[in-house]
């Protein structure tokens, strides 16, 4: 799509002006109540000295303040930085300094924390924001601004509208940091776009849907594939602050919803719950999981609980702007659990093995994706921008893939998770699915470790499926019947959780700086 997100609004609010657009409580906005309240936020924003290149930053839930500042910032040509209400000083402090933010537009509170006071104990330590905007009643500290009564505020003179491009940067989102820091990817009007048409082409997306807004808004699978998927085919979205199992099925339920997006582990907590069984579900079309390929063990119980909607996989990084590979409608459950899809739209998918593209079936390489959706690369990190983009446009995923037959993508896991045992490769992943088919098992995450003998060994983190937690040796003995024997885990720790990333992501990095640290004693205990 050759256009802006300014440009993709304002045509909606045009030709569709009283199609409800969000529905947030007991309230619904139009594509014409977003164009022209988020009209207003811009004036006010440019009042306040914010133009064109400039960045602001916003730390707030999935709620309608945060989708009138993004479009306000994108008619004024400013970027926006994504931030996590889960954030505190360490992450702020870095981000914001990292990204030039000029201006930050945050809750002020958040149950028993308080925004107003956490920003002005660092507001020395973020040089660069001039402006502080809160949402919410609570008092504000001198010198900062009320989101609400910016809204109120008379339009004054509206700028002379900015010449805004397809290529110019709409979002900084920075990347979950799995396996190291941070990085600013820069998301384009272009790019974002790019992907939301091509998702709404593949899952034939139409204004009769209507999305659950549950995903973080600061992550691609909010804004992208459910927030602008929702603005190319004039669909609507229920929104939901955060994350809670019983409000997402209520939603639904209220709603009549039709797609529901969410990771494994909102799934995992929505079958979790006793009741779900009592909320009417019947209307969802699409279940749709980002992150990795279902585990086959949830794909079964996705099918028991929600049976009128499609299974399907959705792959995407911060750095294609959301979407790229999805599965097909047609694909069976056992696919599901194997496959994380196929490339969609014009969009391109090879694998690269010994630094030549081979694309030859079970052949396992590192996933490159070319194509519209491509981020222009991260904020202030050359280096980072050329390992990662390459001149002749190809996005290095650190994905690792085979393609088969019919250009199914079979996901094996991190390049940097893949560890090598006995001169053997093994990606955890493949384990992974194996483990938590295993009824006493919710949930598996694997890292190599170093071992004198053998090089690496696998070391599996086993969150139980119940308080009967499994004993090692029955896992042993289960993934022996299902793997070779050289990728059985030699290690099994058994813990209640283990970390995940803002956008429920396991993170492994940490779980291998445990290792290093010695956090993890081999039977399981953390150490004092």
């Amino acid at each position: 799509m050759n256009k802006t997100v300014v440009e993709s609004l304002q045509e909606a609010a045009n030709l569709v002006p009283n199609t409800v657009f969000l529905y947030e409580g007991n309230q619904n906005f139009t594509f014409q109540d977003m164009d022209q309240l988020s009209d207003t936020l811009a004036s006010s924003l440019y009042s306040l000295g914010l133009k064109q290149g400039d960045h602001i930053a916003i730390n707030a839930l999935n709620q309608s303040e945060w989708l009138l500042a993004f479009f306000a910032a994108a008619k004024l040509g400013i970027t926006v930085v994504t931030l996590n209400v889960r954030y505190r000083d360490n992450e702020i402090e870095y981000m914001v300094n990292n990204a030039d933010v000029k201006a930050i537009i945050s809750v002020d509170a958040l149950g028993d924390f308080n925004y107003v006071s956490f920003y002005q104990r660092l507001e020395d330590r973020l040089p660069s924001v001039e402006h502080y905007i809160f949402i919410g009643d609570n008092s504000r500290f001198t010198g900062s601004y009320s989101f609400q009564q910016l809204m109120e505020r008379k339009k004054e003179l509206m700028i002379a509208t900015p010449t805004i491009t397809p290529e110019e940067v709409l979002l900084m989102i920075y990347t979950s940091g799995t396996t190291g820091k941070p990085k600013g990817t820069m998301i384009t009007h272009k790019s974002i776009l790019a992907s939301a048409k091509a998702q709404v082409d593949h899952f034939q997306v139409t204004d009769n849907d209507l999305a659950i807004g549950a995903l973080p808004f600061n992550h691609v699978g909010g804004i992208t594939c459910t927030v602008m998927v929702a603005l190319v085919s004039r669909s609507k979205v229920a929104l939901v602050p955060s994350f809670h199992p019983k409000q997402v099925l209520n939603t639904i339920e209220q709603y009549q919803a039709t797609i529901l997006g969410g990771v494994p582990t909102m799934y995992y907590m929505l079958i979790g719950q006793e009741e779900v069984s009592s909320y009417d579900v019947s209307s969802l079309r699409l279940c749709i999981v980002g992150g990795s390929n279902v585990e086959p063990g949830l794909a079964d119980d996705m099918v028991r609980v929600f049976p009128t909607a499609h299974l399907v996989n959705l792959y995407g990084l911060s750095e294609t702007s959301g979407a790229c590979i999805l599965s097909n409608f047609e694909d069976s459950v056992e696919r599901i659990g194997e496959s994380i899809g196929v490339i969609i739209g014009d969009f391109e998918a090879r694998v690269e093995k010994d630094n030549h593209f081979d694309d030859s079936p079970g052949e396992v390489g590192e996933l490159m994706i070319r194509g519209d959706c491509v981020a222009k690369g991260y904020y202030n990190m050359e280096d980072a921008t050329q390992d990662t983009f390459t001149e002749d446009g190809w996005l290095c995923t650190g994905d690792m893939v085979s393609i088969e037959e019919g250009g199914y993508v079979y996901f094996k896991g991190r390049k940097k998770e893949m560890y090598v045992t006995g001169g053997f490769n093994v990606f955890p992943v493949e384990i992974e699915n194996v483990l938590t088919k295993h009824p006493k098992v919710a949930l598996a995450a694997g890292i190599g470790v170093p071992d004198k003998w053998m090089g690496e060994i696998g070391r599996y983190y086993i969150v139980p499926a119940s308080k009967a937690k499994p004993t090692a040796e029955e896992l042993t003995d289960y993934c022996l019947q299902h793997v070779s024997d050289y990728k059985v885990p030699k290690e099994f720790i058994f813990v209640e959780e283990v970390p995940m990333t803002p956008a429920g992501k396991i993170q492994k990095a940490k779980l291998k700086e445990a290792v290093v640290k010695g956090e993890w004693s081999s039977n399981g205990e953390k150490r004092v």
